[in-house]
């Protein structure tokens, strides 16, 4: 069973986008390959800081697809 998670893009440093979920704050960000993001959302790479986002989590705890909120 996955769960569902609300999301928000802090910034991108180079390829990466800082992701901060319930349970990875901004002093320990989630970092995701900004194209992974594009792809999925299909929000443009300008649109991405402080954009809104779900996180579909899978069992073992890895964040498995981003979706818009």
């Amino acid at each position: 069973m996955s769960e569902r998670l609300n999301v928000r893009v802090l910034l991108l440093v180079g390829d990466e986008a800082e992701i901060v979920t319930p349970h990875r704050g901004h002093t320990d960000p989630e970092r995701v390959p900004v194209d992974r993001l594009v792809k999925e959302t299909g929000l443009a790479r300008e649109d991405l800081a402080g954009a809104r986002l779900v996180a579909v989590v899978g069992d073992d705890g890895e964040l498995k697809r981003f979706e818009r909120a």
